[in-house]
């Protein structure tokens, strides 16, 4: 087959330095210390998928050095050339040209490593014209032409070339971080492109819930996590982004970042919107440490999309036993399986093997849901 391959070396390099994102602020992200994601994820893809093709691609780290690396014995045609070669002087018209470059070559499938950004920039030159499949890199990723994790998305690429896989339209999904940063939620739906459709690999696109008792669902919760709080008054309590962990602080009358990651000690705010570096430094102080996550409604993640500043070192030091999973009962009756993509194998392993975990679901109340990975 005709394969087109381009990486967007700097998707989610913003993530763990809590910037929610990498779009024009890419400079800021590496004063943090961020460091780039994408050749790893898309390595861990690249090493599952089966050869024998012609590869499309983009010069040096947008694609070529991985392709000559991982299949050898392939041909890699270079149609596209960033003369920097610098991941820093890279951005979305390296993605719209390649993408021009691969649709004048007729190939069969277009393979992206990116988030949603690099998902619209594909739509965009693409429209419904051949199939697209993402590699997940970035800190947001609500489209539905993701694996649910690079090696997910290995698998895909496999069944397509094999032609065992079913082709549907999916919608391409995009949050304005800008807005994003600012505290807003206001993720726009682009169009919908050509993915692989198999419900255990591929994500499904967010889905948002609205009921009546949705308010007071959300405070049943809060006061749980609040009497664990009072109950552990000496740990650091990591309270993830959403509007169902907000409401801890909004009880407790705290101020509180609804898209970023806080940290709380003995129901007082210690440090807003934090960073992993600032998680894994207060943690030293704390007696133990609790991460307290709401999964995402109809996808199921609760690691690896929006909060990689809950990083796999935080996750390790915490004890996967000392995670909080929330959900209102509403989202939960549409969310069957848990997933995680943490971007460390032997995290992933050990979530993989515990099978089911605990979400909260009201005050002392649980539901065991199956982990799917």
């Amino acid at each position: 087959m005709k394969i087109g391959f381009v990486i967007n070396p700097i998707a989610g390099m913003g993530g763990r330095v809590g910037l929610k994102g990498t779009d024009g602020v890419y400079e800021k992200a590496v004063e943090l210390g961020a460091e780039p994601v994408a050749q790893e994820r898309a390595e861990k893809a690249l090493i599952k998928m089966k050869g024998g093709h012609v590869w499309y691609t983009a010069g040096g780290i947008l694609g070529e050095n991985l392709l000559e690396k991982t299949f050898p014995e392939d041909e890699v045609r270079v149609v596209f050339e960033n003369e920097t070669n610098s991941v820093g002087e890279t951005g979305p018209e390296d993605t719209h040209e390649a993408v021009k470059a691969f649709l004048e070559e007729d190939i069969d499938i277009i393979v992206f490593c990116g988030g949603d950004g690099t998902a619209r920039d594909v739509f965009e030159e693409v429209d419904k014209e051949i199939p697209i499949l993402g590699i997940p890199a970035g800190v947001k990723m609500h489209s539905g032409c993701f694996g649910v994790n690079p090696e997910a998305s290995a698998e895909l690429f496999n069944r397509f070339v094999e032609g065992e896989a079913d082709i549907s339209e999916v919608e391409i999904m995009d949050l304005d971080e800008d807005r994003y940063r600012e505290g807003e939620w206001e993720i726009k739906m682009h169009g919908e492109a050509l993915s692989i459709y198999e419900p255990h690999y591929i994500q499904l696109g967010k889905q948002s819930f609205r009921s009546v008792d949705q308010e007071d669902q959300k405070r049943d919760i809060a006061d749980f996590i609040i009497q664990e709080m009072k109950e552990d008054p000496d740990h650091l309590f990591v309270i993830g982004p959403g509007s169902t962990t907000a409401k801890i602080q909004k009880v407790l009358g705290l101020d509180h970042t609804i898209l970023g990651v806080d940290l709380l000690k003995d129901q007082k705010v210690i440090q807003l919107d934090v960073a992993e570096k600032d998680i894994l430094e207060h943690s030293k102080e704390a007696e133990g440490m609790k991460i307290v996550v709401s999964m995402i409604g109809n996808q199921g993640f609760f690691l690896g999309r929006g909060n990689q500043q809950i990083s796999p070192e935080v996750v390790k030091k915490a004890g996967l036993d000392n995670i909080y999973i929330l959900s209102t009962p509403t989202k939960l009756k549409e969310t069957p399986t848990l997933r995680a993509d943490t971007g460390d194998e032997i995290l992933n392993e050990m979530i993989r093997e515990k099978r089911y975990m605990k979400v909260v679901q009201g005050f002392r109340e649980y539901r065991l849901v199956k982990v799917q990975m």
